[in-house]
């Protein structure tokens, strides 16, 4: 019965966060929250983001919340609703762990997402794997086919972040650019990542 309330103060304390960010000297990056099936359930989602977007001063831009493509297969009709009032507010929405369950191109096309998440069992042996390459080539074009951008999850290496890179993936993330880390940490990594950037 924890998982309301922890979800809640997950998204209230990423969207504080945030906020905080260009004040830190970053530019004005997004951040993503992934979402429960219970909280659909169970509360009115769009009603919970726009309270906490409207308490912490967050730029809707700014918010991309998660959904795991298995969690849209078992919704109804009015979680289509909840996906479009959160676009309406100017949320992005993106499918984690896309191509692990049973993957119909069906909600693809009718759910109101930005981002598909390309999961990290196919990016693992991109350079060895010939199937994985070939299922991330089809998800990047089927992605940008329905004008979606594609994010590649679990980025280890140089060599998959090249060849993910030659593919045109739009985003990638892993620990080839860092681990999870405090916040005070990662302001400081992006500072200096920014700051090199310039003096490029």
């Amino acid at each position: 019965g924890l998982i309301l309330p922890i979800n809640e103060r997950v998204l209230r304390e990423a969207c504080r966060e945030a906020v905080t960010w260009p004040r830190r000297g970053l530019p004005p990056l997004r951040i993503g929250v992934n979402l429960s099936s219970i909280q659909f359930q169970k509360q009115s989602v769009p009603l919970l983001v726009a309270r906490v977007l409207g308490e912490t001063g967050l730029d809707p831009r700014r918010l991309d919340l998660e959904l795991t493509e298995s969690m849209l297969l078992e919704q109804t009709d009015s979680v289509v609703r909840d996906l479009q009032q959160l676009r309406d507010l100017g949320v992005g929405i993106s499918i984690d762990d896309f191509g692990t369950r049973y993957s119909s191109l069906t909600y693809v096309k009718h759910f109101p997402v930005d981002r598909l998440k390309i999961d990290q069992s196919f990016v693992r042996d991109l350079g060895s794997n010939p199937h994985d390459a070939a299922i991330v080539r089809a998800i990047i074009s089927l992605g940008h086919s329905l004008e979606l951008e594609v994010v590649a999850e679990g980025v280890e290496s140089a060599e998959q972040l090249a060849m993910l890179t030659s593919e045109g993936c739009d985003e990638v993330q892993g620990y080839y650019f860092a681990k999870p880390m405090p916040s005070a940490e990662f302001v400081a990594m992006a500072a200096g990542a920014r700051a090199l950037k310039r003096s490029a």
